[in-house]
């Protein structure tokens, strides 16, 4: 089992990896279309854009849940 004090690294973790490799698996298809090259552009975008979208969740994600947290109001 994984120290409850690694949840945002391990949450950042999945959800960059999830949310990265959709969105590029999208952005490669639009671009090359579908063909027999298209799923090894598309891991090897996915493989460059997963480690940035990994440091922006970590970096951002604090600052994106307070603001969220000022925005929304809480439950009664």
């Amino acid at each position: 089992m994984i120290p409850a004090r690694f949840a945002h690294a391990v949450f950042g973790l999945i959800m960059s990896g999830l949310m990265s490799c959709i969105v590029t698996g999208i952005a490669t298809a639009k671009a090359v279309g579908f063909g027999p090259s298209t799923f090894g552009d598309w891991m090897a975008s996915w493989a460059f854009c997963w480690p940035i979208a990994f440091a922006v969740i970590l970096t951002l994600g604090p600052t994106v849940k307070r603001m969220v947290e000022g925005w929304v109001r809480p439950q009664d």
